[in-house]
């Protein structure tokens, strides 16, 4: 008999409790929560912490990081932004590694810099990211001598910190614009005037041009010190051999002979309630934030703060299920908001309340979201949003916890970091999922609506901040009265929610199923290939990559292309104005609430040539998405006040994008590529949506989404195929196939021919922007398409070494494209290069000049190398996922092409040669045919 998939968790559940409790007694609130058995944490003589996890996912990789608690916090008046430009320094030169060796030397071993290899500086800390593959002895022992100059190696020669003044500085102009300029008034408020708000890790210009030498190595040899330190290294690798590489490379670090004290910066109390009123004119978004008292933030360290914890996300959960509620009426008080309790920075929290506002401005946002803390501090939570709630998150951790030997060890070391950093309790998911399942039950609602009553403020001081653009229909408040409406709406008296009755489950089993007719298996890919009765194909894949996920995918030719310009708009938001009327009797929130405790979630999703389903569930879910798959096919739902909702919330929340310079250049651009074509994709408009016929959408939906013909089902992960077969005959057996037509048309939509060549003068600060497109047609292969970006992966090397290192012209940029198949063979290639207006030309002149250097001489071999072993690497994780599996099976059943050409992608790469790249560089690179902006501020 088969087991419901309800019995199937309840067993789950008693059996993994039973065998939890057999070892662990009942937990007792005032235990300390330990640290799990799955790492191991140390400590060296001279102080440096270390966390060693073996976790084989992926395989033969090991993720080491290095992290330092400093960042910009801890500078001093000459040294503001020299926290970061220590990090950048870092990847200039050190002991062991000439200036260019150690970022040459990874690549070369399959890490990518950026993607792979990276760093990031915040107010109190510094991480060093670094992958390193294990399939070479030596590349681990080189992994750690990088961590160890990192730690106390760095060079800091004059000439390379001279150097790399002009790329910080080229990062900083990327930040720059109307958020940036804004946040500069409102962050000194918001960090109550703390040295937090003088402290943002990109620093000053001024200082980053000017500083002396002095300054940075004073920083590095006083804040980079072992006490400071931790080192984490999780994967594929023998914690005993782990161990002794650290103990062999870092207990040499020294700590500095007289200490400078490590002290976290206080953030002081606000006296008294202040609001603020701050405007822009490329603002795109216009919000209000209401920040209660900062207060410290407790310490997590007993089992009872652990179940405090599940009581605080439950609230949260539930306060953001009744704030999404609001946005479902014809015209919302907001566009999203929240009210939550969080961290500001490390030991110190508070509660907010924030909303994106709407065509109504900041009055019925701000009512809203204070009427809501009200209603829940005064009222409290019902028994059936708790209940929802408990659901949602015992599934999250069961699903960790069945996940806990595949999980990527990128996860685990982010857990360790925030544990040395914020001391984040570490039980291990093993121990979570036992605490949850003896814990959350026992949470009552009195003790849960008691918690809301506590950690609501009411009638205390506070902040509240407008922030927005100029140029709005609903003028921004004064000062004054945006303080005021926060007050009235405090005392406005409220009522209790009404909670409304929602069904057990979505659907019941169809009483009559479908068949399957014939069933085919592929050895050489490991699947089964069948027919149903309906003319239905299905692809079945059952892996070991996950222990909790199926993935299921649908894709057809059709789309937009079937309908005529006057239905553009229909056409283009058909799908969106569907699923945002929900399905069936179901509202779009009702859907979750009848989910809770499940994991299952589908898409659907129409482009100019195809339309598409594709979704995920949890192992024990796969019915539930089924039947989300099955509705939405036969039941969509009609509600004129949620498609007035759609519009309106639509309307509201692109009417300031074309304040945005990236936004105006973007749309120039798209427009000048295709010659104004009316059908191309542009940035959203107000007006876009004014033309949406709500019937007209929806039968558009119906034609494109009501019948199943032509589709084939690829389903990929962890599940049993006889357990999986009586869902598909009763679902996937059961879809409607009527006739449709499942080819596409063309729409016309090429791109220009010649050189063209433009500006683009737009925007306030001193920021341009270099776009060169290159397009044509082509003619696709496997091999082909290898080439293509081969060479475009090549360049994108020598922009990071010539445009960026060696000319200090530009921070980040690149190089991307693609070899399309439909509706006709075509290539595109496109480079974005952010600069400042005095570096344009030069900026062009390389690009250019790099480009035919690869025409005329080719690639380096080491680069071509560089960029194969990274693929390699790539592909041996890809392999072991189940997204790539269904992606590549997806690509050809929509193409008609042989399944089993994935395997050979090793082969076809090997064979890709400098020769080759060449060609294709003398190919695709056509200075006869290319499109060139650049944007230019307006003065």
């Amino acid at each position: 008999m088969m087991i419901t998939t309800t019995m199937q968790r309840v067993f789950s559940f008693v059996f993994l409790l039973a065998l939890s409790w057999s070892a662990q007694a009942a937990i007792t609130l005032s235990d300390p929560v330990p640290v799990g058995p799955q790492v191991k944490i140390g400590k060296l003589a001279n102080g440096l912490t270390y966390y060693i996890q073996k976790n084989t996912k992926p395989e033969q990789r090991v993720e080491l990081r290095l992290v330092v608690k400093a960042g910009s916090i801890l500078e001093d008046d000459d040294q503001q932004g020299l926290a970061h430009f220590t990090e950048h320094m870092a990847f200039n030169g050190s002991r062991h590694f000439k200036k260019h060796e150690l970022i040459s030397y990874l690549q070369s071993i399959g890490v990518k810099f950026g993607a792979d290899l990276n760093a990031y500086t915040g107010f109190d800390e510094t991480v060093y990211i670094l992958p390193i593959p294990t399939d070479k002895k030596d590349n681990l022992e080189t992994g750690f001598l990088v961590l160890e100059d990192w730690a106390q190696g760095i060079s800091m020669n004059d000439a390379d910190i001279d150097k790399e003044r002009d790329i910080i500085l080229e990062e900083a102009r990327l930040g720059k614009g109307a958020t940036d300029r804004m946040n500069k008034l409102v962050l000194p408020e918001v960090f109550n005037g703390s040295k937090y708000a003088e402290r943002l890790p990109i620093g000053k210009e001024d200082i980053i041009k000017n500083f002396k030498y002095e300054a940075i190595r004073r920083f590095y040899a006083d804040w980079y010190r072992p006490d400071l330190m931790a080192v984490v290294v999780i994967g594929d690798v023998d914690p005993v051999q782990a161990e002794k590489m650290i103990v062999a490379h870092f207990s040499g670090l020294k700590n500095p002979a007289k200490e400078r004290v490590r002290d976290y910066a206080r953030i002081p109390d606000r006296p008294e309630s202040k609001s603020l009123v701050v405007t822009d004119k490329e603002a795109t978004n216009n919000v209000v934030l209401i920040r209660y008292p900062v207060r410290t933030s407790a310490q997590e360290k007993t089992m009872a703060d652990y179940r405090q914890n599940m009581i605080k996300r439950l609230v949260a959960n539930m306060m953001a299920q009744r704030l999404q509620e609001l946005t479902l009426q014809a015209t919302p008080p907001f566009l999203g908001a929240s009210n939550s309790l969080g961290m500001i920075v490390r030991g110190y929290e508070s509660y907010s309340s924030y909303a994106v506002l709407g065509r109504g401005g900041v009055e019925p946002a701000v009512r809203a979201v204070v009427q809501e803390n009200e209603k829940a501090r005064q009222y409290g939570f019902s028994t059936e949003e708790l209940e929802r709630a408990k659901k949602m998150q015992l599934r999250n951790v069961e699903s960790a916890y069945n996940e806990r030997d595949k999980t990527n060890s990128v996860t685990y070391a982010a857990e360790y970091i925030r544990h040395f950093l914020m001391q984040e309790t570490i039980p291990g998911i093993v121990n979570e999922f036992a605490y949850f399942n003896e814990l959350l039950p026992g949470i009552n609602l009195a003790e849960v609506n008691d918690y809301v009553r506590r950690s609501i403020p009411v009638a205390t001081q506070k902040l509240v901040v407008y922030m927005g653009s100029d140029k709005t229909e609903v003028p921004a408040p004064t000062e004054s009265a945006l303080l005021q409406l926060v007050n009235a709406a405090e005392k406005m008296p409220v009522v209790m929610n009404e909670q409304k009755k929602v069904a057990a489950s979505l659907m019941e089993r169809p009483v009559k199923p479908g068949s399957i007719v014939s069933e085919k298996p592929n050895k050489e890919l490991d699947l089964l290939q069948l027919e149903l009765s309906n003319g239905v194909k299905v692809i079945l894949k059952t892996t070991d990559f996950k222990n909790d996920q199926v993935l299921i995918s649908a894709t057809r030719f059709g789309g937009q292309s079937l309908y005529g310009d006057k239905d553009n708009f229909n056409a283009r938001y058909a799908n969106a104005v569907v699923w945002n009327m929900g399905l069936k009797t179901f509202s779009p929130t009702d859907i979750p609430k009848v989910l809770a405790g499940k994991a299952a979630n589908l898409q659907t999703s129409s482009g100019f040539y195809t339309e598409s389903f594709s979704g995920n569930a949890g192992t024990a879910d796969v019915e539930a998405l089924f039947q989300l798959l099955y509705l939405r096919m036969t039941s969509p739902r009609k509600d004129e006040e949620l498609f007035k909702a759609f519009v309106s919330k639509s309307q509201d929340a692109t009417k300031n994008t074309m304040a945005n310079p990236e936004s105006i250049f973007n749309d120039t651009l798209i427009s000048t590529l295709f010659n104004d074509h009316p059908r191309l994709v542009h940035t959203a408009k107000p007006e876009d949506f004014s033309k949406i016929d709500l019937d007209r959408s929806m039968t558009i939906f119906n034609e494109r989404f009501s019948s199943a013909k032509g589709l084939t089902f690829i389903i990929v992960g962890s599940f049993d195929v006889d357990k999986m077969k009586p869902l598909i005959t009763s679902y996937l057996a059961n879809l409607p196939t009527s006739e449709l037509p499942v080819k596409y048309k063309d729409l016309g939509l090429h791109a220009v021919s010649g050189v063209i060549k433009k500006e683009v003068r737009v925007g306030s600060e001193q920021k341009s922007r270099v776009s060169i497109t290159f397009n044509g047609d082509a003619r696709y292969s496997k091999e082909e398409n290898l080439r293509f970006h081969a060479m475009i992966e090549v360049m994108n090397l020598r922009i990071t070494d010539i445009l960026r290192e060696k000319m200090a012209l530009i921070y980040g940029g690149g190089m991307s494209g693609a070899l399309s198949r439909t509706p006709t063979q075509t290539y595109r290639i496109g480079v974005m290069l952010p600069c400042g207006p005095d570096n344009v030309d030069k900026v062009i002149a390389a690009m250019f000049a790099e480009i035919e250097k690869m025409k005329i001489e080719g690639p380096l071999p080491s680069d071509l190398n560089k960029v194969k072993q990274n693929w390699l690497k790539e592909r041996q994780t890809q392999m072991r996922t189940n997204g790539y599996w269904l992606s590549n099976l997806q690509d050809s059943v929509l193409y008609g092409t042989d399944m089993a050409e994935m395997l050979s992608y090793e082969k076809r790469l090997e064979d890709v040669t400098v020769y080759d790249v060449k060609e294709a560089a003398k190919l695709y690179f056509n200075t006869n045919n290319y499109v060139q902006l650049v944007m230019y501020p307006e003065k």
